[in-house]
């Protein structure tokens, strides 16, 4: 049975590539996706790759991979980690690691942007490194999962 990996994004990441691309690249997110397909089949990992603008269906995808007993999920909760308490909740009763990421540093940019209320219930976070900070997320759950 193969592994899988989650990687779940949040809102307005649909509009990667286009969206300031001073501050996320001009990577798209089937570009994203791209790079997260070739990592996980690298590791010999299925990949469920999603995006949603609703804050509920995040929460739903997360159940299902806790539900799935995923190897883990890379999670950029966009908007949302400066939000959103339900998506803390959902991180923490899932059984499964979640990596937080995120494409810029949001230490590094307007003081709203400093607090995460998913980083304390992830088991990670990679943060600043561009669209790099997923294949990492992947490769840090694979790694995750071999250990005993």
């Amino acid at each position: 049975m193969t592994k899988t990996v989650f990687v779940l994004n949040g809102p307005n990441l649909n509009l990667l590539g286009t969206r300031e691309p001073a501050v996320y690249g001009s990577a798209t997110l089937a570009d994203v996706e791209a790079a997260c397909a070739a990592k996980a089949a690298a590791l010999g990992l299925a990949l469920t790759f999603r995006q949603s603008n609703h804050e509920g269906q995040l929460i739903d995808w997360l159940h299902e991979a806790g539900r799935e007993g995923a190897v883990g999920v890379a999670f950029n909760p966009g908007g949302y980690t400066h939000t959103s308490v339900a998506l803390h909740d959902a991180v923490k009763a899932i059984k499964v690691p979640v990596i937080e990421v995120h494409i810029s540093n949001p230490a590094a940019r307007e003081p709203f942007r400093h607090v995460s209320f998913v980083s304390s219930a992830a088991r990670g976070t990679i943060a600043g490194l561009g669209v790099l900070g997923y294949v990492l997320a992947i490769e840090a759950l694979a790694a995750l999962s071999d250990r005993p």
